[in-house]
């Protein structure tokens, strides 16, 4: 059979084991996937992607965003969005705002404009929050928390993991919305503390 097809005996059991790790990986993630959604049900692949760091480390496993798409498209575990809105903006408070500064803003590297934002997510046993620091240029998650409320002490802990794994030192504007936690006190102090520019 493999002299029909062109393929060494090697490359043909070579090509077989790669499969069959694939598959495996493939179940396992699957399975991983699963565990979250049990908890939160209308996970999507963005932030499952960022959920499972941990664990595809502990097992030397990796794929990418696009991969774990199509891995949960071929299992039919995509989630359908729904229309339903939960607001986590209140920009009706008495503190400091600050000027919009990414109108016009060009885009030529990374570390040049985070945009912060806290998502709802539904689960079985309640609300959960996933707030997310993201660089707009690589469009990489550089820091995130996931808990049951929005105090600014949640947010605070997905900026602090972002500054710690910046790269560069050139200028960094940070964008978010004019919520009560990215115009709070000990956030504002954070990121002027580390010479980061501020736009709402």
């Amino acid at each position: 059979m493999c002299k029909l097809f062109g393929y060494t005996k090697q490359a043909f059991y070579k090509a077989r084991s790669n499969s069959s790790k694939k598959t495996v990986a493939e179940q396992e993630i699957k399975e991983m996937v699963l565990n979250i959604r049990h908890k939160l049900p209308r996970t999507g692949v963005r932030k499952l992607h960022v959920m499972l760091r941990e664990s595809m480390s502990r097992k030397n496993m990796w794929v990418g965003r696009d991969k774990l798409f199509g891995i949960l498209r071929s299992q039919h575990l995509l989630v359908q969005r729904k229309r339903k809105y939960t607001r986590t903006t209140d920009s009706k408070h008495w503190m400091r705002k600050y000027p919009n500064l990414t109108k016009d803003l060009e885009l030529t590297m990374p570390e040049q404009l985070w945009v912060s934002d806290i998502t709802y997510l539904q689960t079985v046993a309640g609300n959960e929050y996933l707030h997310l620091v993201t660089d707009a240029g690589s469009k990489l998650i550089m820091g995130y928390e996931v808990c049951g409320d929005m105090k600014a002490v949640s947010t605070k802990k997905a900026l602090e993991m972002a500054i710690s794994k910046r790269e560069y030192e050139h200028q960094l504007i940070h964008h978010s919305d004019r919520g009560l936690q990215y115009c709070s006190y000990d956030y504002i102090r954070l990121l002027s503390h580390n010479n980061i520019t501020i736009s709402i």
